[in-house]
């Protein structure tokens, strides 16, 4: 997998973080202040960036969590079927299979430039260049 390790006072919201071994993006962020027995604790709430589940973790303030490093690259369709799309890279033109969203069902065509996510080893299509 591809992470860094951070300190939970790190994580803003609109941030990444890996939560059950699934990269999430955070949508809330909470600390208690320290307690009898020291230790502040951080609450952490993200929505999945691949199955869009909503996810929270609480942790201890001197806990190291994981952040996933996100690679955000530019394709070409070279056909589409169905909801799969086989597409070409830009940089290193490697052709591979996506899974095309509902959302973009109807914009992708052949021959379209999409941007593509690689998220802990997944591809996954984001948007159509110059749409949306």
């Amino acid at each position: 997998m591809t992470t860094k390790l951070v300190e939970p006072g790190q994580i803003k919201v609109g941030g990444y973080i890996v939560i059950d071994e699934k990269a999430c993006k955070v949508t809330d962020t909470s600390v208690s202040r320290p307690g009898k027995h020291g230790h502040a604790k951080y609450r952490i709430v993200a929505v999945g960036l691949i199955d869009g589940k909503k996810r929270d973790m609480v942790l201890p303030g001197h806990d190291k969590v994981e952040v996933p490093i996100i690679e955000k690259k530019t394709a070409q369709v070279l056909s589409a079927t169905g909801n799969k799309a086989n597409v070409m890279d830009s940089e290193t033109f490697e052709t591979f299979d996506l899974d095309i969203p509902e959302n973009l069902q109807e914009k992708i065509v052949e021959g379209a430039d999409v941007f593509y996510w690689t998220i802990l080893g997944k591809k996954v299509m984001k948007q159509v260049k110059g749409g949306e």
